[in-house]
């Protein structure tokens, strides 16, 4: 994490130094601001790795003498397709272009198949060809 964290670290002294110099030179509060907090952000994400980098065993891409066979083994569990986010947004969509149009019993209607969707991306990997 020293890696992202240095990265990070070049980030903050970036929107440190064009923070003032965008104030000189717009005199724009507006994007100012946008970049202060920009900076603080990201010395906030730069604080957090560096204190826990410390605080951990290196992993292998820490070290400069690591072999890529280090790097092996279980990364995780990476889901497989799936059609319900798709679901979940035309339903979504609908309710919005429904609340648009002022009508609301396209609302209800979306908002039961938005339901049904929902549950459905839950629920998935318990039950068919995915379960666990």
């Amino acid at each position: 994490m020293r890696a992202e964290a240095w990265m990070f670290g070049a980030t903050t002294a970036f929107f440190l130094l064009v923070s003032p110099a965008y104030w000189f030179i717009t005199y724009d509060w507006t994007g100012t601001s946008a970049l202060t907090m920009t900076t603080l952000l990201a010395a906030m994400v730069t604080l957090y790795l560096g204190f826990h980098a410390a605080r951990m065993d290196p992993r292998p891409e820490d070290l400069k003498d690591a072999e890529i066979a280090d790097g092996a083994g279980e990364l995780g569990f990476f889901p497989p397709y799936s059609w319900w986010p798709l679901w979940c947004a035309l339903t979504l969509g609908t309710i919005v272009y429904a609340v648009a149009l002022g009508a609301w019993w396209l609302v209800i209607i979306g908002g039961a198949l938005g339901a049904i969707a929902l549950s459905g991306w839950i629920f998935e990997y318990y039950r068919g060809e995915h379960a666990h």
